[in-house]
């Protein structure tokens, strides 16, 4: 049976946590993802250049040892959604969908109709090459795509309700940076505008058996207290943040050490 740990996780009642991918091109970045205890990968390419076929290396080894790699695309219009969904990937990150209307149009590039208007292909990776009748396939994939709408500014906000109860969302997910810019509130994301627009994702999602997602806000503590709300799609750090946090605790720590009299 084709599954989506994500949305297993999610289902349970737990939080699917996400690694941003800017940085890394290898396919071992699905491997270090699990090794650290990530449900899935967030493949940006909304601000990052990859091309398809190194996305699609990296989907293939997150396949195979059971991380959902997901894609953030450019828009709702991103021509790519099918042909990534077709190759490998297990689900898509819209940004900044600012109304239902646009919601249904994420939908309907990623579902099969009648729900979407997704076309069929053939030969899909998630079953392994496998010949598999498209009576069977077509739910089956449906069933483990995953859908995000992220909402990202103060348009998004205002139709935040509307957008959660677009049939064939799973997932509305706050992007707290980008909508602090957007209310003018910029790198506060201890303002209550933040706290208010999660409880109302959380609410909107509850109502319609969807889930609530937060990203943007790269503080245990804060992704921690989202999390005890309602909150179960949580994209960590990206490989950048967590190289560069390490490298400059290691050579802190050196230089410290150094500085010690008698070392």
């Amino acid at each position: 049976m084709l599954t989506n740990p994500v949305k297993e996780r999610m289902q349970a009642g737990e939080a699917a946590l996400g690694l941003s991918v800017r940085l890394a091109r290898s396919p071992d970045i699905a491997r270090i993802a699990k090794a650290t205890g990530h449900d899935f990968l967030f493949i940006d390419v909304q601000h990052s250049i990859f091309n398809l076929e190194t996305i699609i290396g990296i989907a293939h080894t997150a396949l195979a040892i059971g991380v959902a790699p997901v894609v953030r695309v450019r828009s709702v219009d991103d021509p790519d959604v099918s042909l990534l969904l077709d190759n490998g990937v297990s689900g898509i990150v819209f940004p900044d969908v600012n109304s239902a209307e646009e919601a249904r149009r994420a939908v309907g590039r990623c579902r099969f109709p009648p729900i979407g208007g997704r076309s069929v292909s053939g030969g899909y990776p998630q079953f392994d090459y496998r010949s598999m009748p498209i009576a069977e396939a077509v739910p089956a994939l449906d069933r483990a795509t995953l859908v995000v709408c992220m909402i990202e500014t103060a348009q998004g906000l205002a139709a935040l309700e509307e957008i959660a109860a677009v049939p064939g969302v799973d997932v509305i997910h706050v992007g707290a940076n980008d909508l602090l810019v957007s209310l003018g509130k910029a790198g506060r994301f201890d303002d209550p505008a933040v706290t208010e627009a999660m409880d109302r994702a959380i609410a909107a999602a509850a109502k319609h058996g969807i889930h609530a997602g937060c990203g943007g806000n790269r503080d245990v503590a804060r992704q921690a207290a989202a999390i005890r709300r309602g909150v179960r799609f949580v994209t960590t750090q990206t490989d950048i943040g967590f190289l560069t946090a390490a490298a400059s605790q290691w050579t802190t720590g050196l230089r410290k050490a150094l500085a010690e009299p008698g070392t």
